[in-house]
């Protein structure tokens, strides 16, 4: 349902759905000319309501806005809004709001898609039909059925699809900034750059990619669905250790592959590492990833990325890092691995990377004492101290 007083604004807004959903059936509203809506109406047999700021002198857009989100069950309110109105309006939390006369037709039906897959009108398949129109996993993203989501970041949202030409699962990563709009520069190019650096990499310890769709203000990577859960909830649940020696040769293996294409991967954490329902090991999550041959940088020296509890003392204090960097935070993991406990911690990120460079490296319980010539090695303050490369992790394991 469209709600505004203005006629070309309505038929915009209708253009903009029909133009992307042929068969959706839309109600148009003009509010002075049919009346004010009643206080009891709740917006049934909409699956959306897509409510303009223009309702006559005597009413104001905010104002309706607030009316409805009250109601209870009301559907999801995508406002349109002015830069008069628009810090109300983000006060409300609308489902979505744009500035009316600034709209982008991919960035909207962007939004409807996501508000419609948030509303829970998911049918048993997993797809979503809304009166007879079936929505997919992402608006601009065809040839894919959408299953579920499975996460999002700042720069990007991650859905479990089926692709309709072969029926294969596949985890979909949309990006979903525009690139050439503030920021989000650099989120576009690191995207890009991690399908350019996984695609390189057949290896069984590194996640397969499928395919690249690049739209106008969006891209997607298709990858491997590895269906056995990350690291992280492996360790939360506890892991003998039999398997955490096997967990390491094994992405000790996918990182030394890594490291021989010239590309740290700098964010190697238990949420990047994920298992199949085999047990093998893969590697994901490129995001951060940087070529050493880059001519143009993405990222500058002295800019942090990464997660405190697993940056190398360099790489926490926006130093130059290296693959031993890398071999550093795998230090990390196989210690939690082994003890499920982090070697360091502390109530501040800044504490945790304080005591990365400075507090000495913990000890391993007297059964796993085995271990400790390695976790010294791996987890030595200076990069020159530690193993020199992933491949010689191997050699000091039993």
């Amino acid at each position: 349902m469209i709600i505004d007083q203005q006629a070309e604004f309505r038929s915009l807004l209708m253009h903009h759905v029909t133009t992307h959903w042929p068969d959706a059936i839309i109600s148009a509203y003009d509010p002075t000319a049919a009346g004010h809506l009643p206080d009891e109406f709740g917006g049934a047999g909409n699956d959306i309501i897509l409510l303009g700021s223009k309702h006559g002198d005597d009413r104001d857009g905010v104002e309706v806005l607030e009316r409805f989100l009250k109601r209870k069950k009301f559907p999801p309110v995508i406002y349109f809004g002015t830069a008069d109105d628009e810090e109300a309006a983000k006060a409300m939390r609308p489902a979505a709001l744009f500035m009316r006369d600034h709209l982008r037709h991919d960035s909207l039906i962007v939004s409807l898609g996501e508000v419609l897959l948030a509303s829970e009108r998911i049918a048993s398949t997993g797809s979503l039909f809304v009166g007879d129109m079936h929505i997919g996993i992402h608006p601009l993203i065809k040839g894919y059925r959408f299953i579920r989501k499975l996460g999002s970041t700042e720069h990007s949202g991650v859905y479990l699809a089926e692709r309709e030409s072969s029926h294969l699962q596949v985890v979909l990563k949309v990006l979903r900034q525009v690139p050439g709009h503030g920021d989000s520069i650099g989120a576009f190019d690191r995207f890009l750059q991690e399908y350019e650096t996984i695609a390189e990499l057949d290896h069984p310890n590194i996640v397969k990619i499928y395919d690249l769709g690049v739209g106008d203000d969006h891209a997607h990577i298709a990858m491997e669905y590895l269906d056995g859960g990350d690291l992280r909830n492996r360790i939360d649940i506890g892991v003998s250790r039999t398997k955490a020696v096997r967990f390491l040769r094994q992405i000790a293996s996918g990182l030394a592959a890594v490291h021989a294409k010239n590309i740290l991967h700098r964010d190697l954490k238990p949420g990047n590492i994920m298992l199949r329902k085999d047990g093998t090991i893969a590697l994901i999550d490129f995001g951060l990833a940087k070529s050493a041959k880059l001519e143009n940088a993405i990222t500058d020296k002295g800019e942090i990325f990464g997660t405190p509890y697993y940056m190398s003392p360099e790489q926490g204090h926006g130093a130059n890092v290296d693959d031993r960097s890398d071999i550093y935070s795998l230090g990390v993991i196989f210690f939690e691995l082994l003890t499920g406990e982090k070697p360091f911690t502390a109530d501040t990120a800044m504490g945790i990377i304080y005591k990365h460079a400075h507090a000495p490296v913990p000890l391993l319980p007297p059964r796993l004492s085995q271990y400790q010539a390695l976790i010294n090695l791996m987890l030595a303050k200076l990069p020159e101290d530690r193993l020199q490369s992933a491949a010689e992790i191997k050699e000091w394991l039993p």
